[in-house]
């Protein structure tokens, strides 16, 4: 990754800050994206004191203005992308019966509409720099239980984004990479856990740092190969 020019988004969450840190220790330069102000600048201090580059911008890509508006900032910071890292995510549960459709509306906007427009945005530069693009997903799409409905049909058609980029990109060089994390530690599994009636023991899960470590192995690899899909879940407790 040395030198590497990286866009994560999410990167104010568990699992894309921890992306965002595993691969700036690796020599990225790391331009990261999220809605909370202070964790990004606390993980832009981290990067920066371990002598690393690290550049944020707090923005909520629920509306194209700041899908653009990312874009063209890192675009400007960096001067090319050669990583996009997809993990800015949104999940409800609820049942069809009861869940008005503007839940399904805002999961699919952001897991999907937002991946969808800012890869757009930045294929250009990707494909110039032979770049490679990793959708974070989830192992909901291997089966999906009652009340994620909505949650697990914006993963399944981010899937099906994913396999269908890689066929157009691939002639140029490009990889696309989609991550199925399972149940990792994060405020996101803690409302998981919360909305069924269970208590939430993180150290049981997998850790956002397992993930990362997945992602940046998978970059890792020589221009001969490609991963494609990866699935990691917890350890199963003995």
């Amino acid at each position: 990754m040395e030198g590497r020019h990286v866009l994560v988004t999410g990167a104010s969450g568990a699992i894309g800050g921890a992306i965002a840190e595993a691969l700036g220790d690796r020599g990225a330069r790391v331009f990261a994206v999220g809605r909370d102000a202070e964790r990004l600048d606390a993980l832009a201090r981290r990067l920066r004191g371990r002598g690393r580059t690290a550049a944020v911008i707090a923005a909520d890509l629920a509306e194209d203005p700041a899908v653009t508006r990312v874009a063209n900032a890192a675009l400007a910071e960096l001067g090319a992308v050669d990583v996009l890292v997809h993990a800015a995510g949104a999940f409800a549960s609820g049942t069809l019966e009861r869940q008005p459709v503007e839940v399904l509306d805002q999961q699919l906007h952001i897991n999907l509409r937002v991946p969808y427009l800012l890869t757009q945005r930045l294929l250009s530069s990707l494909s110039e720099r032979r770049g490679e693009i990793v959708f974070v997903n989830s192992t909901v799409v291997l089966g999906p239980r009652a009340g994620v409905g909505a949650y697990a049909a914006s993963k399944a058609a981010l899937r099906a984004l994913a396999e269908s980029l890689r066929a157009e990109v691939n002639g140029r060089g490009v990889r696309v990479l989609s991550i199925f994390p399972g149940r990792t530690a994060s405020g996101m599994q803690e409302e998981v856990h919360r909305s069924e009636g269970k208590s939430y023991r993180p150290e049981t899960l997998l850790q956002p740092e397992d993930v990362a470590a997945a992602v940046a192995n998978a970059l890792a690899l020589p221009r001969t190969a490609e991963v494609t899909d990866v699935y990691v879940r917890p350890m199963q407790a003995p």
